[in-house]
Order: C-alpha cells, then sequence, then structure tokens
C-alpha cells in the first residue's frame, strides 16, 4: 500500500469508535501501523506471520517492540483480555478465514475495519436478493452490522494487484438476529446456499420433518430470505 491518503481514511475510520485495545493482522511493510502506532491512548498489538517482514518491522519502528506478535493470526489465541477491535489490509488469499475467526470472537469484538478484495467485500454487505449474498453474507450479518465505506484502486498498491479493493467495517449488532442455536443457524445456512439453485425444500430437506417443509417458505431460494427469516426457520429445524 503506497497510497498515503488511503492509509489515513482506514485509521480515521478505526477512530470513529472509541476502542483501548486494537489488534492490527497483516501489518506487512508497516503502511498501516506508522499511523496506528501514533494513536493515543491505546493497547496496540500486530500479529505478522512472514518472518523477513517482522525483521523489517522491528527495524523500521522501534515502537513495536513488545507490541508485535510472529504467529498466524488464523491459529492464535485471543491477544487481549476483555473487548478489543480489528484492523487490517487483510491478506486476500485468507481474507474469508479471517472473518470466520473473528465471528469465533464476537463476543469480545467492539469494531472491525478492514480491506479485502472488492468482491469479497461486495459479498460481506449484500443484502438477500443480490446474487453475491451468500453463506458469507448471512453468517457475518447475523452477529454485525456491515458498513461498505469506500473502494480502493488498484493503483493505490505497489505492485498493483489485478483485482480492486475495498474497506468495510462491521459493529456488533445492537439487537441479535434470533436463532435457536448457533449450531443449527450455520448448518441450515450452508446446507440452503450449498445447493442455491435449488429451492429451499430441496436444499436443506434433511434437516426438517416432512410436514414442516411443506410451508411455503420452502419455495424460496436461499438468497432470498433474510438473515433474521434463517434465524426464525432454525426454530423449525429437527
Amino acid at each position: 500500500m503506497k497510497d498515503e491518503n488511503i492509509c489515513r481514511k482506514i485509521v480515521d475510520a478505526i477512530q470513529q469508535y472509541p476502542h483501548h485495545k486494537l489488534l492490527e493482522v497483516g501489518p506487512g511493510a508497516g503502511a498501516l501501523t506508522k499511523y496506528l502506532l501514533e494513536i493515543p491512548g491505546i493497547d496496540f498489538k500486530a500479529v505478522e506471520l512472514d518472518a523477513e517482514k517482522v525483521d523489517y518491522l522491528y527495524t523500521a519502528y522501534a515502537d513495536l517492540k513488545g507490541k508485535l506478535l510472529h504467529e498466524n493470526f488464523l491459529n492464535m489465541e485471543k491477544p487481549f483480555d476483555g473487548k478489543f477491535s480489528v484492523t487490517g489490509n487483510f491478506p486476500y488469499n485468507i481474507s474469508s478465514q479471517i472473518l470466520f475467526k473473528v465471528l469465533d470472537w464476537k463476543g469480545d469484538i467492539e469494531n472491525v475495519v478492514g480491506m479485502f478484495q472488492k468482491e469479497v467485500a461486495q459479498r460481506i454487505a449484500a443484502k438477500e436478493g443480490n446474487k453475491t449474498y451468500g453463506v458469507t453474507s448471512v453468517l457475518v450479518q447475523a452477529f454485525f452490522k456491515v458498513e461498505y465505506l469506500f473502494e480502493v484502486n488498484e493503483k493505490c498498491f505497489t505492485p498493483p494487484p489485478k483485482v480492486k479493493s475495498a474497506v468495510i467495517r462491521l459493529l456488533p449488532l445492537e439487537k441479535k438476529i434470533e436463532m435457536k442455536d448457533e449450531e443449527s443457524f450455520f448448518k441450515l445456512v450452508k446446507a440452503a446456499f450449498n445447493q442455491r439453485r435449488k429451492t429451499l425444500r430441496n436444499a436443506v430437506r434433511d434437516l426438517f420433518d416432512p410436514e414442516i417443509l411443506q410451508q411455503e417458505i420452502f419455495n424460496k431460494r436461499a438468497e432470498q430470505l433474510s438473515v433474521k427469516e434463517f434465524g426464525e426457520l432454525s426454530f423449525k429445524m429437527k
């Protein structure tokens, strides 16, 4: 990331909501890190897997001493006790996995501001009826309000990637989506979208008793159901 204005916009977006603990995922060469270190009054940590980048970051930013974790974000333990926020120019090849790690920690997440490949960001933010609406959309939106903040041109990077990027924010929902339980909800959503061209009746028939499957909602396809409707449907599962 070479565009300082974009870096500042991301850091400004993080600071729009108060927080005291912040984790940066994949600092790389420190494009965001140098600004994050300047935020007053926060407990800051960064996690980076690449050993060469870790060495570079320690050399370039003396203030990172004691704040840089050399490990794999996807396998790490929770970096703070209590509530914290997450940010990063997320590595695109694992961005979906990063989201599911955030979902694992959702009880302690206050705010996420992250850069994703544009198509992934659109998928996370998509509403029912949209062709990009899918498993990721529903599972994230069941717990977080998604704000699509701004797009980032490929020329803002060196070397420029072959894809466009976008920055989104996740904020915990004030009113949680009601569901039977998380395991049932996840199973239902994944089964429904696994055969998204079929009606729900055919896609999720193993999860419901035959008499329940006669209800009209099962004539719909997965992408036609809102997150709330998936939650309500989960109560009718076997």
